[in-house]
This record gives C-alpha cells, structure tokens and sequence, in this order.
C-alpha cells in the first residue's frame, strides 16, 4: 500500500513538474519578441537615417553633375617670337676651274685634291720651247730699235753742225754786202742762204727720224712685254686662297690655251674659296618685307648637329614670277673649313620679337569675321564664364599674343566651348601654355 501511495505522489509530482517546466518555452518566447521588436526599432532609425544620408548625398552628386568642367589657362606674359625655317645647302663663296692662259704641256704639277692654297701661291708650271724663241726674238728687236735711235740722234748732231756752219757763212756774206756794197756777188749770197734753209730742214728731218726710232723702241718694249706676260702664264698660280677640290691635269699632259669657252679645253685643276660659304634662300614673298640685310641669322647643319653664325649678305631685290620667291643670300664665316659645301643646313630666320608680353593659347580665340570681333571666354573669380573681346597680336605656332582685353592672370577657356553659355557656372581645370617662349 504504501508503495503505491509513494507512487502516486510521485506521479503528481511530475506531472506538476510537467507543468512548470511547459511555462519555459512561453517565457523564452516572450523575451524573444521584446528584443526582436527592438530591434526591429532600431533598424527602422537606421534605415530612415540612411535613407535621409542617401538622398542628401544624391542630390549633392546631382548638383556636381550639372557644373561642367572647363579646361583654362592662365593668362601670361612670356617672350614671343616668330621664325621661318628654311633649308639650303653651302656653295664656296668663289670656285672657279683654273685653266692655263698659254698652251703647252705640264712640266710640273705642284698640288693636289685637299690642298689648302694661299694667294699667289704656285699650282703648276708648263714648257712651252717655241716661247723662249719668241722671247729672245723681241730682245734682239728692242735691242736694234735701242740702236736705231742711237743712230738718228748722232744725224740730229750732224744736221745742226752743218746747219750752223751754213747759218755762219751765209751771215758774213750777207754782212760783208750790208758794210760794203758791190764787194760779194748777189749770187753767192743767195747761195749760202741757200745752204742755211737746206741745213735747217736737215735737222727736223734727222728729228722726225729720232722720234721714230723712239717710237719703235717703244713698240719693241711692249712686245717683249707681252712675251713676258705669256712666259709668265707658265706658271699657273693660284687666284685666290682656297681648297684644291678637284685636280684634272697630271705632269706630261697636254693643256690648251684656256682663251675661249671651249668645253675641249682641261683646267688644271678647280679651286674653292670655303673660309666663307654662301647659303642661297629661297625666302617666301609673304616675309620678304620683314628680311634684310645685316640680319644675324642661325644656321643649323644636321649632319654636324651645330649652329653657326651667320649673316644675310645681300638679296636679289625682285620676287621670281614663277616661285613667288626672292634669292637671299646668307653668308657663314668657315675659318676652320669645318664646314664642307654641299651639305644641307637649316636656316632660322627672326621675322617678329616681342618681349615680355601677355600670350593666350591659339586655341582659346574664337576668330571673328575681322580683327575687331576676335573673342576668348573667361572664366572669372566666381566661376563663371565672361565672353570678351580682344585684340590680337603677334602670332605663333601655338600662342598668340594679346594687345588688349585680357589682363595677366586671368584664365580663359581653351577646350570645347559650344557647350558653354555666358554667366555660365563651371569647374575649371588649369592647363599651363604651350610653351613660354616661341
């Protein structure tokens, strides 16, 4: 009996425990709901304040999309120069192909291809036999003129003796007759009168025989001369100081007188003056007002890659019809034969320089139908856009120069500006100038 009362109450003890432990689960649930419906509370504030958060960042980006950005440069002064570059290639300042002046063979060749010749200096002799005949021919010609005149002026002497004797006999007659008359016949007197005119006419006949033997003298002096200059023309010298380019003719060969131009005739050899070179320019007729002469020039020579001094020497004064060109002349002072003719050399000719001036890139102006109506945008302090007239002036590849409009510092608008409008907000973004000096 007892057991089972023992286990009866156990029975209702379980199932009051039964009881307690089924209020768990509700209580647990309970709790689960509280918190999760805070935190649904919190993630609704969140969500509301992330919300607001997105919106005010969207209408930010909204308001950033619609400023445009503007590409500008600043407005600055820098050095400004406008140049042309044109090319030519060097010619001596003199070249000339030496020829004999006299023909004959060439006994001695004294110089060859790269020599460096002064003034004077000897380049070949030549043998010419028949020349040394001729020349003691006109010695001996001078030689008997010489005595020729020795000769007239020895009858000179005689003819005024005996005119003098003449002169002296016909007086006394004639003085005899005057102191006593009738002592001298008439006729004796006319006879030694006679005498005296015919010795008179001796002496300028005897005169007139001098000047011409003197004369002769003369003739035969000037044809020795002459032979002499041909000799001298044996020896070929050099015309001027300059660089043997060229040697055609060797010892033995035969050269004929170069007197005519004659293509048979061979030179000696071809001399060029190089200590000055020549550059011939076509210069355009658009720039021919801005060149002339006594211009500072530099001159470029790629092969070498060195610029040399040089100077415009002269000009042809007339434009070619047909290039609508004018032939310039630049010349390069080659003390040191560095320079070579025949290459090619660039030449930087300064057509317009301005110092120190305010510049804007080309691709800020807006041209206009005349110089008057030229316009750039600025952007000013605010950001906005300002359209402004200028005045241009000079200009360059890439910049041009500003005369009046634009004040330094300022920025203008160098990228699309089609898009933009006056009083126009915009983001600019600085680009430096193409370059500070041109």
């Amino acid at each position: 009996m007892v057991f089972e009362t023992s286990t009866v109450s156990n029975a209702r003890d379980e199932g009051v425990h039964h009881k307690v432990l089924d209020l768990g689960p509700m209580l647990i649930c309970a709790k689960h709901r509280m918190r999760m419906a805070a935190s649904a509370s919190l993630l609704g504030i969140l969500a509301i304040t992330a919300s607001g958060c997105h919106r005010s960042e969207a209408a930010e980006h909204s308001h950033a999309a619609d400023v445009p950005t503007a590409a500008v440069a600043k407005v600055d002064r820098v050095d400004l120069s406008k140049n042309v570059v044109l090319t030519a290639e060097f010619k001596p300042f003199q070249e000339v192909d030496v020829m004999a002046k006299v023909a004959g063979y060439v006994k001695e060749m004294r110089v060859d291809a790269g020599d460096r010749m002064k003034r004077g200096e000897l380049l070949a002799v030549l043998e010419i036999p028949e020349m040394t005949d001729d020349l003691a021919r006109a010695k001996a010609a001078l030689d008997r003129s010489r005595s020729e005149v020795t000769r007239a002026k020895n009858n000179v002497t005689r003819a005024e003796s005996a005119h003098e004797i003449a002169h002296l006999s016909y007086q006394r007659l004639f003085d005899v007759s005057k102191s006593r008359p009738g002592l001298v016949a008439q006729q004796e007197i006319d006879d030694a009168q006679s005498k005296d005119l015919v010795a008179e006419a001796q002496i300028e006949v005897e005169r007139s025989a001098l000047a011409a033997a003197t004369e002769q003298v003369d003739v035969n002096k000037a044809e020795l001369a002459k032979i002499n200059t041909l000799f001298d023309y044996t020896r070929v010298t050099a015309p001027f100081a300059g660089v043997v380019t060229k040697r055609y003719a060797d010892t033995g060969s035969m050269i004929q007188a170069g007197t005519a131009s004659q293509t048979q005739v061979m030179p000696l050899v071809r001399l060029s003056e190089n200590g000055l070179l020549r550059l011939f320019l076509p210069v355009p007729e658009s720039v021919v007002p801005k060149i002339h002469v006594g211009q500072q020039v530099d001159v470029h020579v790629p092969a070498l890659n060195r610029t040399f001094p040089g100077k415009v020497a002269r000009s042809a004064e007339k434009v070619d019809l047909s290039t609508r060109t004018m032939d310039t002349q630049v010349d390069v002072p080659n003390p040191g034969l560095i320079l070579i003719p025949g290459m090619y050399a660039e030449v930087n000719l300064g057509l317009e320089d301005r110092r120190h001036v305010t510049a804007i890139p080309l691709s800020a102006v807006d041209r206009g139908a005349d110089s008057a109506s030229n316009q750039v945008m600025v952007v000013t302090t605010a950001n906005r856009v300002e359209v402004r007239k200028v005045t241009l002036g000079l200009e360059t590849a890439n910049l041009v120069e500003v005369v009046s409009g634009l004040n330094e510092g300022e920025m203008v608008v160098i990228g699309n500006r089609a898009a933009l409008e006056a009083n126009e907000k915009v983001t600019p973004k600085v680009t430096a100038l193409a370059a500070t000096k041109e």
